[in-house]
């Protein structure tokens, strides 16, 4: 009887466990559906700008559309939310590396930089002692998106940085801060995951402008097919391609105007794109954060034909100029805006860079919305008023050894230079002032003895034809 009870529960046990877990896995794929479409309905965030046109749906969790070259947000969803970045890091590391390396410089693969990989993670397979190039090496980083490569560029230009792998992550950090990133914290070089290691969509993107001004990394990008040859440990060639399907010419992802990008995926990142585009009118560079496989494809192609059909640049050498504001520093200098909107529309802050250069950048935003940003050089009297910093002479009280002349936070080198012309001035007309008194005090002196002689003279004339008589007349 024990042994049929017990027969009866190990196969109801079978049943539930049968049973159940399909509609486990069913209860799951449909909840990861729902949290699709339900991204994919929420809005931009720049949809609720007043006259803005509408942008594309998108199945990623944030994403942003920037142009590189002003700064200025076309198309935002979540742009600021942290997220994980996964393989996008290598941008930054890439960015790192080729500040602080040479192409030529050699990368030594250590224990520490292959013995994290798991069997899932990308990798070229790299031995413990094998050295490779500099240029080698990025090329295995952007393109396959080694991760034991990643680590060994840290671990070398780390060195060279003085503290080794640790020294290169916190150059990541310095490095993404300097550029304006507010949402970023990195603790590797590869992107696997961390619960520490996050980033935003407009972090990213300002990453990448970064890394477009860089040929040498654009043209590892665009590169499909990369072979290393054999090493001092193996003889083989390892060869790999491109990952970044926008870049495969005949694929349906393929997108004419695509510069570069790099892909990443992990379980907790998602699928993260980051895609770098130019029609030759604009730079753009788009990010999706936590999206779906292939989806951030369509979704990328979906911004980029947003942006280039419904924004244009409008050059503010054409506007008015703002009265603190003495001159552009770039006079192709724009801001980015859709039709219906102008310049009259538009705030503008202004951060000053150099007090004493008269140096600062303004950035103009329209309904608090990011269109565009660019270097100038302020007026005196606004540096003034923003800082306290004057180039005016000011007299202060008399000191001990008379009056004291100062300039407040010093004299700048045109101040100078008026200042010893004014000198020499001075100096001239004091000289002439003397020279004109000596002359005419010799003329004076010459005059009075010419008057001296004719009364002299006239004396003499006088006593020959007179005579004194001793009479007056009466």
């Amino acid at each position: 009887m024990r042994k049929l009870q017990k027969s009866v529960l190990a196969v109801i046990l079978m049943t539930i466990i049968v049973l159940g877990l399909p509609a486990a896995v069913y209860a799951d794929e449909n909840d990861a559906e729902k949290l699709k479409k339900q991204s994919y309905e929420t809005p931009a965030d720049t949809d609720s700008l007043t006259g803005w046109p509408a942008g594309p749906k998108v199945y990623a969790k944030a994403a942003v559309i920037m142009d590189m070259d002003s700064g200025a947000i076309l198309y935002a969803k979540n742009a600021d939310e942290k997220l994980y970045p996964a393989s996008i890091t290598k941008l930054l590391t890439a960015l790192v590396a080729v500040e602080n390396s040479d192409f030529t410089d050699e990368v030594l693969f250590t224990d520490d930089s292959i013995s994290f990989l798991q069997y899932d993670d990308a990798h070229i397979g790299m031995r413990p002692g094998e050295i490779i190039n500099m240029k080698d090496a990025l090329h295995a980083l952007l393109l396959a998106s080694a991760n034991e490569v990643a680590y060994a560029i840290a671990e070398n230009v780390g060195g060279k940085l003085g503290g080794g792998y640790t020294a290169f992550i916190d150059k990541m950090n310095e490095r993404s801060t300097e550029l304006g990133c507010t949402g970023s914290h990195w603790t590797n070089a590869n992107g696997l995951h961390n619960e520490n290691h996050y980033t935003t969509a407009h972090d990213m993107a300002l990453i990448a402008s970064e890394v477009s001004k860089h040929q040498e990394l654009l043209g590892i990008m665009q590169t499909m097919n990369y072979t290393i040859g054999a090493t001092n440990l193996v003889d083989e060639n390892r060869t790999f391609q491109q990952h970044h399907k926008m870049l495969w010419e005949g694929n349906s992802n393929y997108y004419e105007y695509c510069i570069g990008g790099k892909t990443g995926y992990t379980d907790d990142a998602g699928t993260t794109l980051v895609t770098m585009a130019d029609n030759g009118q604009m730079r753009l560079a788009a990010v999706v954060l936590y999206d779906y496989g292939t989806d951030a494809y369509v979704d990328t192609r979906a911004m980029f034909d947003y942006t280039y059909g419904n924004f244009s640049k409008i050059s503010l050498m054409k506007e008015e100029k703002p009265k603190q504001i003495e001159e552009f520093t770039d006079p192709e200098a724009y801001v980015v805006l859709p039709p219906g909107v102008e310049y009259k529309d538009l705030e503008m802050e202004i951060t000053v860079q150099d007090e004493k250069e008269g140096t600062g950048r303004v950035t103009y935003f329209y309904q608090n919305q990011n269109v565009g940003s660019t270097d100038v050089t302020l007026t005196p009297e606004y540096i003034e008023s923003a800082t306290g910093y004057t180039t005016r002479l000011q007299i202060s009280g008399a000191s001990e050894a008379g009056d004291d002349v100062r300039e407040n936070g010093g004299i700048p080198m045109w101040g100078k230079v008026l200042l010893c012309a004014g000198a020499a001035c001075v100096i001239l007309a004091v000289i002439l002032t003397l020279i004109l008194v000596r002359i005419r005090r010799r003329r004076k002196q010459r005059r009075m003895r010419r008057r001296r002689q004719q009364i002299k003279e006239m004396r003499g004339r006088g006593g020959k034809r007179r005579r004194y008589t001793g009479r007056r007349r009466g």
